[in-house]
């Protein structure tokens, strides 16, 4: 008796719950501070030029097992 009047209690609140997540949605990121995300300093490496030599070494050195996907042997030879 007790089980099914808290599944009548419980029906309504899961489904109020479900129809909250159909709201409108709004973006974190607002189209006027989207420039400052574009900004060179919110870059995740500070030099590019030094990542690409650093990554092209590592595809290099795992490209026999297939570490990073790079296609090609493992000797560095492109």
């Amino acid at each position: 008796m007790k089980k099914t009047r808290f599944l009548q209690l419980l029906l309504p609140v899961l489904l109020l719950a479900g129809l909250t997540g159909c709201g409108p949605i709004e973006p974190w990121v607002k189209p006027y501070e989207r420039d400052r995300l574009a900004d060179p300093i919110m870059a995740l490496d500070g030099d590019p030029v030094s990542t690409a030599y650093i990554q092209h070494v590592y595809e290099a050195r795992e490209g026999a097992r297939g570490g990073e996907g790079a296609a090609g042997g493992g000797c560095g030879c492109n």
